[in-house]
């Protein structure tokens, strides 16, 4: 009977240690942040993305932000409060302020860059330090904001005056203005539009505010930078977060630059290949780019055209983009149409013959050396 009670005592350990209770990630901040219903769309803030990327068994996000708030209006409203009577050891706190802040003509948001604005901002970092949470100060996001061909820093002194509290307490920062001018930068003003609130039918042009776009590149951008001071967050994301932007532009080389083309330009009448019959019409993509590993073709085959029987001395895939054909693979023939994909490797022989009344058109790619 002792060794039964004991091994359920044991099952029932392990059952516990199994389901943990998920993290609590709790964020205070402004309308950037903050959550919205059907009604507003397509407004979205970048909070109400961020469990989109996070296992909710792992990790559960809070979010308390609020559109209009600033460090000083979110606490005398009694927003801090709420989220400290729900704080408990190792919940992290998201900490992001600084639209508001700068509102110099309304003394009830207004907080002073270099004495309110840090002094409230630690009332923030000492509730979750009290509470055993884990406080991140996240610097304010960038407005896509232009001005004669240069983006605006709309926040530069509330981010300094964020970056230098949280050197000087050691706490866990995003820079998300440094971060979200980048995104914009490599963007382009005309670019980035689609991100933010630029809705012609609801006569909006708001560069403060985020389309689901932009709310979910945002989400992004903050969890590339959590990731470094909250490790645990890794094992957690179910969605990739490679959306950093170190620089803009290649420069260099013109010959290596990043570039769009229309195939319209590309065009080349030809015979088929390979001893092929019949008119087809290629198109070489990016035939002239240095130093790329791949080559990318386009080929149309004109009714009774074909690429004629030949050994593969590389890898290729062929994808087939619109009509129908008959494709030989080592001696199998295989009727092909639109949303197949060959995949035919080194030391096979193959072959495709356009059929029907309709154009086949191939998209084919293989590495160039």
């Amino acid at each position: 009977m002792r060794k039964l009670l004991l091994l359920l005592l044991l099952l029932l350990l392990s059952s516990t240690a199994v389901h943990a209770a998920p993290v609590r990630l709790f964020i205070a901040g402004d309308s950037t942040a903050a959550e919205y219903g059907p009604e507003r769309a397509p407004q979205a803030g970048w909070g109400q993305a961020l469990q989109s990327y996070l296992d909710p068994a792992r990790f559960e996000v809070r979010n308390h932000a609020k559109g209009g708030r600033s460090t000083r209006s979110f606490i005398d409203e009694g927003r801090l409060d709420a989220i400290a009577a729900e704080l408990r050891r190792g919940d992290v706190l998201l900490i992001q302020f600084g639209h508001n802040d700068a509102k110099f003509e309304d003394r009830t948001r207004y907080t002073d860059p270099d004495s309110d604005y840090p002094r409230m901002l630690m009332r923030y970092v000492q509730v979750a330090r009290d509470k055993g949470a884990t406080p991140v100060l996240i610097t304010p996001v960038a407005r896509l904001l232009y001005d004669f061909g240069s983006l605006l820093d709309t926040h530069a002194r509330y981010t300094l005056a964020m970056q230098q509290l949280a050197t000087r307490e050691h706490v866990a920062l995003i820079d998300l203005n440094d971060r979200s001018m980048r995104w914009i930068r490599a963007l382009g003003e005309q670019g980035a539009r689609p991100y933010f609130l630029f809705v012609p039918e609801q006569h909006k042009a708001d560069g403060t505010h985020f389309s689901v776009a932009g709310a979910n590149a945002v989400a992004c951008l903050v969890l590339r930078e959590a990731v470094q001071a909250l490790p645990a967050l890794q094992p957690a994301l179910v969605r990739d977060i490679d959306c950093d932007v170190m620089g803009v532009g290649q420069g260099g080389d013109p010959a290596r630059a990043s570039q769009v083309v229309h195939e319209d330009t590309l065009a080349r009448a030809q015979p088929g290949p390979h001893g092929g019959a019949g008119p087809t019409t290629a198109y070489p993509l990016f035939a002239d780019a240095q130093g790329l590993p791949f080559v990318l073709r386009k080929r149309v085959l004109h009714k009774g055209a074909g690429i004629g029987l030949h050994p593969q001395h590389k890898d290729e895939i062929y994808y087939i983009v619109s009509g129908q054909g008959s494709y030989v693979l080592d001696g199998k023939q295989h009727d092909v149409r639109a949303g197949h994909a060959l995949l035919t490797r080194k030391g096979s022989s193959h072959a495709l013959q356009q059929v029907g009344e309709e154009d086949l058109v191939v998209l084919l790619a293989y590495p160039r050396n």
